[in-house]
């Protein structure tokens, strides 16, 4: 049996869910982090279960052919990208593949049923620069001077970081200014362990379409001292119309205090999607990879496939990205139709009727109700049943209830928007037992460098 600081020489045949290298020896896996399959590596063993065990990657002994060169300078010790050290090709083939392995095991479904039905990956172009929002924790290092970053994988250390290459280059002129002005003027960085300290976060956005700036800055006292300093500083960023000071003085994880308000310029930013404009605040829910949403909501609308006169029901609907553009298809298609977005937080349903406003999009009806509450009253009380229903739940999938509520209204259509494989099997399993079956399937790329993956699906019920 293996034990701990145990040499091994491994040959990787794949990857785990988070993007780590898997070997094996007489048929006992081995997970090693920043291996890829094709590898042939020297790893020490850090820590051995019943039937598994860690290692550490000491050496590639035998490149993989898919291995290149990682050209972010903290990768490996950044808790972000995990799969940047593999070719772009290699990382498309291993997100597809994963979905549809996990489809199989955990939903039952058939191998060559899937892939008949599966459509080609969407991938993106240019996989860096994509990440239209950041947030940097603040944090004074070892050597005294003050960094911002990210926080390496399952700890609080920040590795420094100003320009993380998927996301945006303004981020990194933000952040020195920031951090000068900090220097400058004795603005702390906040401390975990003490509690002692003033600036958290840096949280940046920024509108791909527009090119707006959006910055708010989190911090652990009501107060700060020369603010009107930092203002000027910021002045000579171009783009950047809204700054945001926000107060979190809780001993928490969580990131945005109950507390905002606004130093300079707009509320907010606007930026566009499918064609269709949007106000983003800091606390709103936006894709942080707009040009992969707009494939992907385009594929959930041809998955759809509006003809005119439709009644559509989207549920968790957000601030209304997909509902708005369904209703706008809808009124172009000019035949009459209806979408309700459903939604159970009330400041994105606030949001959905201000961007539903802005379009002058009519066709629209937003409800703040969980979906298995509501949906079965809606028939039972307005006798309306919908012929399609669009669903894009969070990386928890639906609840149980929510399923047998969908079930229960029998739209003949449903198109599943999922940001989890294993929890889009699991929902798929449950709605095949009620009835559907899946049709089409296309895996999308929204988070390339990443183990991450959405998946968008449709399924129809007689």
């Amino acid at each position: 049996m293996y034990k701990k600081n145990d040499e091994i020489k491994l040959t990787i045949t794949d990857l785990g869910s988070e993007g780590e290298g898997i070997g094996k020896i007489d048929g006992f896996p081995f997970f090693v982090k920043g291996a890829i399959p094709g590898d042939g590596i020297l790893a020490g063993v850090t820590r051995v279960k019943k039937n598994y065990a860690f290692a550490r990657l000491i050496r590639v002994i035998t490149p993989s052919e898919d291995r290149v060169s990682a050209p972010c300078p903290v990768f490996g010790r950044c808790g972000g990208c995990r799969l940047m050290h593999m070719s772009y090709t290699a990382q498309l083939a291993y997100k597809e593949n994963k979905v549809v392995e996990t489809l199989i095991r955990i939903g039952g479904l058939d191998r060559e049923e899937l892939y008949d039905k599966k459509d080609s990956i969407i991938g993106m172009e240019e996989p860096l620069r994509y990440r239209n929002k950041a947030v940097y924790p603040v944090a004074r290092g070892r050597d005294g001077k003050l960094k911002a970053g990210f926080f390496a994988a399952r700890t609080h250390e920040v590795i420094e970081c100003s320009d993380c290459l998927i996301g945006v280059a303004e981020n990194a002129k933000i952040i020195k200014l920031i951090l000068d002005w900090m220097e400058r003027y004795g603005i702390e960085a906040y401390d975990e362990q003490s509690r002692k300290g003033v600036i958290r976060h840096i949280f940046i956005r920024k509108g791909f379409v527009s090119g707006q700036l959006q910055l708010c800055l989190i911090a652990a006292v009501r107060k700060i001292g020369q603010l009107d300093k930092l203002l000027e500083m910021l002045g000579t960023v171009e783009g950047l119309k809204s700054i945001w000071l926000n107060i979190n003085d809780e001993n928490t994880n969580v990131i945005f205090g109950n507390t905002s308000r606004l130093l300079m310029g707009n509320e907010y930013i606007e930026d566009e999607l499918l064609g269709i404009r949007f106000r983003i605040s800091p606390l709103s829910f936006y894709q942080v990879n707009p040009l992969q949403t707009q494939k992907l909501y385009s594929k959930a609308l041809e998955y759809a496939d509006l003809q005119g006169g439709e009644y559509v029901w989207d549920v968790c609907c957000g601030i209304g990205t997909i509902t708005l553009a369904a209703a706008d298809r809808l009124r172009k298609l000019g035949k009459g139709g209806k979408v309700l977005g459903l939604e159970i937080v009330p400041e994105a349903i606030e949001n959905a009727k201000e961007n539903a406003a802005l379009n002058g999009i009519e066709n629209t009806e937003f409800v703040c109700a969980p979906a298995e509450v509501y949906l079965p009253e809606r028939v039972k009380n307005a006798g309306e049943r919908p012929d399609v229903i669009i669903v894009d739940p969070p990386r928890a999938g639906l609840e149980k209830a929510a399923i047998d509520a969908i079930l229960s209204v029998s739209a003949p259509k449903l198109v599943y928007v999922s940001c989890d494989p294993a929890t889009l099997a699991r929902d798929l399993r449950l709605l095949a037992d009620g009835g559907y079956t899946l049709q089409r399937f296309s895996v999308c790329d929204m988070f390339p460098q990443t183990s991450h993956v959405e998946t968008v699906c449709l399924l129809t019920r007689e």
